[in-house]
């Protein structure tokens, strides 16, 4: 499976997760309750990315909290029902 598959399977997922909710994590994520389902969302972003920054200080686990970083934002995607390709779409069109 290449890079590209993993990503929308990922996207796939989380598509059926909003659409279908179950007991999960992204589920409850994409649900409104309290705080609005976006707000969880974006304080999960803000959240990750800071943990990319000190990971990148600390040179240890930028792998990992990158995946975490890149996978929320997917997770974005999905709630606010962009495609996928639209993202891939937009970084092709940066190579022009």
């Amino acid at each position: 499976m290449n890079s590209k598959d993993v990503l929308e399977e990922i996207y796939e997922v989380l598509k059926d997760r909003r659409d279908h909710p179950i007991d999960s994590y992204t589920s409850q994520l994409m649900q409104n309750d309290k705080k609005s389902a976006e707000d969880k969302i974006l304080e999960k972003i803000g959240e990750e990315a800071t943990e990319v920054i000190i990971a990148s200080k600390n040179d240890e686990r930028l792998v990992q909290e990158s995946a975490d970083l890149i996978f929320h934002t997917i997770l974005l995607l999905v709630y606010k029902g962009i495609e996928l390709d639209d993202l891939l779409d937009e970084f092709k069109s940066r190579r022009r």
